[in-house]
């Protein structure tokens, strides 16, 4: 035999230099759940390892991811009921727990780079990600409340302004209404392709943001297509998205593979909360090795295209590089 393709794995040196796919903490956006309060740091349930802060309680935490190595944190808000109403007015308040929140972050770590999330959902009293009109999730009539809530977000401070909402030309909106604002370094990590998905559940335990009523497929996509994925990623190229994000990662490791094959800007994938769970559950059952299989999760999800990852297990990937 001429060609042995066991000899480039003979040792762990050479296995080094010649694998393919590099994966390190520089990779990962760490999502980070923010509630309202003092000295808050409350686990959630369904998704060990992640827990609800208050302020005060995050800003440690940061410093200590950010000795590890991580650099960027998606912050979601846990906004009480009382707060909530039809046109989510809460999203762009001048008291909002959320954009103070960001503004301590940036103060204390100007180097840090700090994502948020546009949709109505949080701030809903119908928890939907667009504004609903009899019963209805109306696309057009929502832009206007998301370019509020994203100008709210870069005045704080954001550096990544990411919609979630999929709503119809939303990137469009939300970069004429920042360039406007004279916010135009504000980057978009658009949520491009966002699938209908059954692996939300513990990330809406955590905020307490299902929908009241309904489900979100008119908005969110079918996860039989693909086809769909790449009309989504041209819109929100044309429109101006800086990034393309991909969410969940695992069930559609092909769609962030095309997408990272056709767009020439960074594509990104959503390592999403029931993914996460799934591990943990297995590895406390003795099932798994967790350390390897966080590895291997997010190795194949690097490999199938994805530039950035957000996943909740990046302080624990962090720490373990450090071992």
């Amino acid at each position: 035999m001429n060609i042995r393709p066991r000899r480039n794995r003979k040792s762990s040196a050479i296995r080094h230099m010649v694998e393919e796919t590099k994966l390190g903490v520089e990779n990962l956006i760490y999502p980070i759940f923010l509630k309202d309060g003092k000295n808050i740091k409350e686990e959630v349930s369904s998704l060990p390892n992640n827990f609800r802060w208050s302020i005060d309680k995050l800003l440690p935490e940061i410093e200590e991811c950010m000795n590890l190595g991580i650099h960027t944190f998606d912050i979601f808000p846990a906004v009480e009921e009382s707060l909530k109403d039809q046109v989510a007015s809460y999203s762009y308040a001048s008291d909002n727990f959320y954009l103070e929140a960001i503004r301590q972050i940036k103060a204390r770590f100007p180097e840090s780079v700090v994502m948020s999330d546009v949709a109505m959902d949080p701030y809903s009293s119908d928890g939907h990600d667009g504004l609903v009109i009899d019963g209805k999730i109306v696309n057009d009539e929502t832009l206007p409340i998301l370019a509020k809530m994203s100008i709210a977000q870069a005045q704080a401070g954001v550096d990544i302004i990411g919609p979630s909402d999929m709503m119809d030309g939303r990137v469009s909106v939300i970069r004429e209404a920042l360039d406007g604002a004279g916010f135009s370094d504000v980057s978009i990590m658009s949520y491009t392709a966002k699938y209908a998905s059954a692996f939300y559940g513990p990330f809406r335990d955590a905020l307490n943001s299902a929908p009241k009523s309904g489900d979100k497929k008119t908005y969110q996509m079918n996860p039989a297509n693909r086809r769909e994925a790449l009309l989504e990623a041209q819109l929100d190229f044309e429109e101006g998205a800086d990034m393309l994000m991909v969410k969940p990662a695992l069930c559609y490791l092909d769609i962030i593979h095309v997408l990272k094959e056709q767009f020439p800007i960074p594509i990104t994938a959503y390592n999403v909360s029931g993914e996460c769970a799934m591990v943990h559950a297995a590895a406390q059952n003795g099932w798994l090795n967790y350390d390897l299989a966080v590895y291997e999760m997010l190795l194949s999800i690097r490999r199938a295209g994805a530039d950035g990852i957000l996943t909740y297990f990046a302080k624990d990937f962090a720490q373990m590089l450090r071992k």
